[in-house]
């Protein structure tokens, strides 16, 4: 008999050992969907409106185990700011995918008569991929997971979701606020593991929504490919923001500083690349120095400071990496630096660099880490090509002294989610659906639970069927 593998899951705060978890078998797994997937028919039976009550029903207990959920998804993350507004994020997610589910399955639907045989009519029956699989990323835990568990579940499916390994003590919070929900415990559960789990969930389930690197993105595309089934995949970001020398000096460092900074940037759209036009550049440098310096890490007390720890120790080192090599070739940190240990974390302070290029990795490569690397630009195209100079698409931002001329350059990003006159607010984007560029994503980008939704065409003759004879054939 196999021996148990266990995966040790580090505090991000102390670096100590302090969770351990067993990885299960692939049978287990398999185990496990087939149990979800034979639950499924019953939970798709109770047609729309009885799922959209069992969820109401969900976001009431959520309310109630909403410290539950913090505390755990705090411990994962080192109390990062996600963490204390994810019960409310999800709650908001959840009555929103509600409200707005009705009208997408209306929508989803279709109805009418043949234009080529007007004896023939068609209509639509609507069926849930039967088990949705989620692989989820470690910087936003519970956010990131329910983000793609949800709308299955209001769509009929069943889910089963798969955390990272260094981020999963937030799972156990979750289905507790959901344990005494029978209909919801048959359809929904989480699987815990690495990526040899990750595989297994694939072989077993049809269709994925995964969530993480472009390198792991690969190797789960290639993955489902092999079964013929549809992934959705939101991978990294390299997100670009334009501010131009007419845009609101004060409002230009308040975007960047948040866009930057949130949750130590470790958020897939984070502002990681800021191009400022030439004659307010030095401006800018100065007051976000000036506002960088008053972010404190959140060390000793979890509760004080806008930084947390980074949440894994090896992200740590390919921030510090990225700032080597940038430092290498020629630029200058002009606040904070490289990561320090502090009771066994891992933290950086604001770090503000200048005299950057693209030749740079700090430039051209994910960081997820709290640095903004601030370059000059002389023209609005200019701008536009060197924000459109990566392999990244997933969103941008563009600070200028009217909405008209934000939108001007908006436009020609090739980008997702774009926000304008402020940055980071994809977590509003809603209903916007917007599609990621190049390496930034694939795939589900149907509206809502309609991405989780197959639909069957049913044709009806309303004439005689017609009989093959020698005549069709010399007619043909």
């Amino acid at each position: 008999m196999t021996a148990s593998r266990l995966i040790d899951v580090f505090d991000p705060r102390t670096g100590l050992v302090d969770f351990r978890l067993t990885v299960p078998e692939p049978e287990e797994v398999r185990s496990l969907a087939g149990r979800l997937r034979a639950a499924q028919p019953a939970w798709h039976a109770l047609g729309l409106e009885g799922r959209i009550a069992v969820m109401q029903r969900w976001a009431k207990a959520i309310e109630s185990h909403a410290d539950s959920i913090i505390a755990a998804d705090s411990r994962d993350t080192g109390f990062g700011q996600i963490s204390r507004i994810a019960p409310a994020m999800m709650l908001g997610f959840l009555r929103g995918t509600c409200a707005q589910a009705p009208g997408q399955w209306a929508a989803a639907g279709r109805s009418g008569v043949s234009r080529t045989q007007p004896h023939i009519r068609y209509d639509s029956v609507l069926k849930p991929f039967p088990l949705v699989g989620v692989i989820s990323p470690w910087n936003a835990p519970t956010m990131l997971s329910m983000l793609h568990a949800i709308p299955p579940l209001v769509a009929g499916c069943a889910v089963l979701v798969k955390p990272s390994e260094v981020t999963p003590r937030f799972a156990s919070a979750i289905k507790s606020s959901f344990a005494d929900i029978p209909e919801l415990r048959a359809v929904f559960d989480f699987v815990l593991g690495d990526g040899a789990t990750g595989a297994a969930v694939i072989d077993n389930i049809d269709l994925l929504s995964f969530t993480g690197s472009v390198p792991n993105g690969r190797r789960v595309a290639e993955a489902c490919a092999r079964r013929l089934i549809p992934c959705e995949l939101e991978l990294g970001g390299k997100d670009p923001l334009v501010i131009t020398a007419t845009a609101n000096l004060e409002d230009a460092v308040s975007a960047a500083i948040r866009g930057a900074l949130t949750s130590t940037g470790q958020v897939c759209f984070s502002i990681e690349r800021v191009y400022v036009e030439r004659p307010i550049h030095d401006a800018f440098v100065k007051a976000v120095v000036e506002r960088a310096s008053k972010i404190r890490v959140n060390y000793p007390n979890p509760l004080e400071g806008q930084l947390g720890p980074f949440i894994s120790l090896r992200q740590a080192d390919i921030v510090d990496a990225h700032l080597d090599d940038a430092l290498a070739k020629g630029a200058r940190i002009v606040a904070g630096g490289k990561s320090q240990f502090l009771g066994g974390g891992r933290y950086m302070d604001p770090t503000v660099l200048t005299n950057v290029n693209h030749s740079m990795i700090i430039m051209r490569e994910e960081t997820f880490g709290p640095v903004i690397p601030v370059m000059a630009y002389d023209t609005p195209e200019e701008a536009v090509a060197l924000a459109n100079d990566t392999a990244f698409g997933l969103s941008a931002a563009v600070m200028a002294g009217t909405e008209e001329e934000a939108r001007a350059i908006g436009e020609r990003i090739n980008a997702g989610n774009t926000s304008l006159q402020d940055a980071f607010l994809t977590f509003a984007a809603g209903p916007a659906e917007a599609d990621s560029w190049g390496a930034s994503g694939l795939g589900g980008k149907r509206s809502g639970i309609q991405r989780y939704l197959k639909r069957q065409a049913l044709l009806l003759n309303t004439a005689k069927p017609t009989c093959l004879t020698t005549e069709d054939l010399t007619a043909a």
